[in-house]
């Protein structure tokens, strides 16, 4: 294909943000654009090219797409993964990629027969401070991990409903979740405590505005992950400690920190830009192993996830069914 053909569904939000990459992408072209809000979509066709739908079936019916991005809220997936795949096209799909585990391992198992390359949206895999670290780490004995997510309300009515949104630790720090994951390897099993604090006034609000995350790795290394919504300001970061040395994730950039010596490495990289861009060249290339978070890996954070608000929900320690056996 001399361009690859890309269409989208969910207009608002961070699709912006893919909208405008794939635009400036030689390699892709902008062919459809799909909203429930038909404003939304006809606004963003207006800035960025394609013809509009509210009908995501009528969209995939009519045009021939190589590419999807699937940018809906996590309730609002339908089976968009499933026919998509169906045809042939390949996928990129924001995270979370649902609410229910059974209902999305039944969606990963359709993608993989099909044969397309489907990427999740775990964006912050691409940094390149993140590859400094994980290079870093090899072959290291992680020992503990710190992490955090804290930030303000988000004011988007489905976001404060437990049953749209899947609650904070699922729909946004579910990214400090994945890179725990990604540089300290699999999560076997969770411990969670949530509670709604400082936000019980909000009109119809059914999510914990904190929440404290206790983790065990398959290695044995032991972590802690909190995340709240209570704050006025934005602050993500990630601790890995091991004898003698710690990584440092504040914000995009890595600090490697041993007795006498530390370095800093500061982000150069727009990571939107990052990953849209290795999604096209995947797909030109056929190579899927081009995908740092593939949809399997998206999973296997959803898991954990899900995993945390069941256990907040039990009060006991829950097992990831797609990490590992504990230590």
């Amino acid at each position: 294909m001399e361009k690859v053909r890309v269409g989208f569904v969910g207009a608002g939000g961070i699709a912006a943000n893919h909208l405008k990459n794939i635009q400036k992408n030689d390699q892709a072209e902008i062919v459809a654009i799909c909203d429930i809000n038909e404003e939304v979509a006809s606004e963003k066709a207006g800035v960025y090219g394609g013809s509009v739908y509210t009908s995501f079936d009528e969209m995939i019916k009519k045009e021939q797409l190589d590419a999807l991005f699937i940018s809906v809220p996590p309730f609002a997936h339908g089976e968009m993964e499933e026919k998509a795949a169906g045809k042939g096209i390949h996928l990129m799909v924001e995270k979370p990629l649902g609410l229910n585990l059974e209902t999305t391992l039944k969606k990963a198992e359709i993608i993989k027969q099909s044969g397309i390359i489907c990427a999740s949206g775990y964006c912050l895999r691409y940094l390149d401070t993140v590859q400094k670290a994980k290079d870093y780490l090899q072959g290291k004995k992680i020992a503990m991990i710190r992490g955090h997510y804290l930030t303000m309300f988000v004011p988007t009515p489905w976001y404060r409903e437990m049953e749209k949104s899947g609650g904070q630790l699922v729909e946004q720090s579910t990214h400090i979740v994945d890179l725990a994951r990604y540089l300290s390897g699999e999560i076997a099993q969770v411990h969670a405590n949530m509670s709604l604090q400082v936000h019980k006034d909000i009109e119809n609000i059914t999510i914990p505005d904190v929440t404290s995350v206790n983790i065990v790795f398959d290695t044995g290394a032991v972590g802690n992950i909190v995340s709240s919504f209570a704050q006025f300001d934005h602050r993500m970061g990630l601790e890995i400690m091991g004898e003698d040395f710690r990584v440092v994730l504040d914000g995009v950039n890595v600090s490697i920190i041993e007795k006498d010596h530390t370095i800093d490495y500061k982000s150069r990289v727009d990571v939107y830009k990052v990953q849209d861009d290795v999604f096209i060249e995947a797909i030109l290339t056929g190579n899927p192993d081009l995908i740092l978070s593939t949809y399997e890996d998206g999973l296997k954070t959803l898991s954990v996830t899900l995993a945390a608000n069941q256990s907040n929900e039990a009060g006991v320690p829950v097992n990831i069914p797609l990490g590992g056996k504990t230590k």
